[in-house]
């Protein structure tokens, strides 16, 4: 990897991500379109799509190649084509579906090589297998390349994959971090190159926005969870915070994962299964909906010796949607929601159900969040920032 000497002499080379929106953006001096090919299993999501959209309307040639799908401990998540316009979104077999370090696309080097892009966006992490294919394809094609990462916690791993991840911090010409706590992990590993701090995807404020006065919701006060059924999201935490309430009040649980049935049979204990509803997993073009049916979200995650939470997808659309957050102080959820909702310790259950009972009784602080948090979103959140954002990172790659 070649850097500046500026480059090597400033050690972080940190661009930090505040949501400014780019109203302009020259790429190079090419005289024509910039060619990216990005390679994203996330991208399987229809409504993160709307990025890819904004990038392509910056001037941007964008070729995204998906799997048909992806499995985790969800099940399997397929492809939905929901924001397609202005660039090529293009379906790719995968290897070793639901391994996070050892899938990988057997066709791939056909795409580079009929393509030929500028840049190889891999949106992976730097430790699997696909991640350093796409590096070693995009050298061969004489393409610059990035990628992306979540990682927040500084982790070792046994070779190969310690192997692979040496080489190709060592090789990659920029990175991207969800986090700054995320960006500082690389920072310790040895990365010495570029890196910007760029959320992964924003929101769409028109698709996620308050309901209208007619959809307004009444009694009862509904508590609402969206995510993976897994120990450290901290449901169990909820279910009993929840449990210690007075008057009305209702639970929506939407997700799936393999803590559904010691979760149902816990509700049962508690005495309150007849006030929690479960709903399994629903498209993403359904969630605006989703949001809509709640007075609170609440995010009560756990840290854990192998993760923290990353980021909180579903803080910013609920934010965005009128909705007012409740989250653990885990990870990156602080930084997220900022002051615009309601911080507990993770682990207190008593704190948490304080917190929830103050946002049923006090109807001027909840009025207060949801003006904060949609403002928020829209100061930082959108998908046309992030696309705004990642473009000059394209143009700073192109024109070094």
């Amino acid at each position: 990897m070649k850097h500046s000497a500026a480059l090597c002499t400033t050690p972080s080379r940190l661009i930090p991500y505040n949501g400014a929106v780019t109203r302009s953006v020259k790429v190079g001096t090419m005289d024509r379109r910039p060619r990216v090919l990005m390679l994203s299993k996330a991208c399987i999501v229809g409504i993160y799509q709307r990025k890819l959209e904004e990038i392509a309307r910056l001037g941007i040639e964008l070729l995204t190649l998906v799997p048909p799908s992806w499995k985790d401990e969800r099940g399997e998540t397929r492809l939905e084509r929901v924001y397609t316009s202005g660039y090529r979104l293009e379906v790719l077999p995968m290897a070793f579906n639901g391994s996070f370090h050892l899938h990988f696309y057997p066709h791939l080097g056909d795409w580079m090589h009929s393509f030929r892009p500028d840049i190889v966006h891999i949106d992976e992490e730097p430790y699997n297998l696909a991640a350093w294919q796409a590096l070693f394809l995009a050298q061969r094609v004489g393409a610059k390349s990035l990628f992306f990462t979540w990682q927040n916690i500084h982790r070792t791993y046994p070779p190969p994959f310690a192997w692979g991840e040496r080489w190709l911090l060592k090789r990659v010409d920029y990175a991207l971090a969800g986090t700054a706590s995320a960006a500082a992990v690389w920072h310790e590993k040895g990365y010495t190159g570029s890196m910007a701090v760029i959320p992964q995807f924003g929101v769409d404020p028109a698709l996620f926005a308050p309901a209208s006065a007619t959809e307004e919701r009444g009694e009862p006060f509904v508590i609402g969870y969206i995510g993976r059924l897994v120990e450290e999201k901290g449901i169990h935490l909820l279910l009993e915070a929840a449990a210690r309430l007075t008057g009305e009040w209702r639970l929506r649980l939407v997700g799936s994962g393999p803590m559904r049935e010691s979760l149902m049979q816990q509700a049962e204990r508690l005495g309150i299964a007849s006030r929690v509803e479960w709903i399994e997993w629903v498209t993403s073009t359904e969630m605006p909906g989703q949001y809509h049916q709640l007075d609170a979200l609440v995010i009560p995650s756990l840290t854990r010796p192998n993760w923290k939470e990353q980021f909180g997808r579903v803080i910013i659309e609920a934010m965005a949607s009128g909705v007012p957050v409740i989250g653990s102080d885990s990870g990156a959820i602080p930084d997220i929601i900022g002051p615009a909702g309601i911080i507990v310790p993770e682990g207190d259950v008593a704190a948490l159900s304080t917190a929830l009972t103050r946002l049923r009784e006090d109807v001027a602080l909840r009025h207060r969040l949801i003006s904060a948090g949609r403002e928020r979103v829209l100061n930082r959140f959108t998908h046309q920032q992030v696309a705004a954002a990642t473009v000059q990172v394209y143009q700073e790659m192109l024109s070094g």
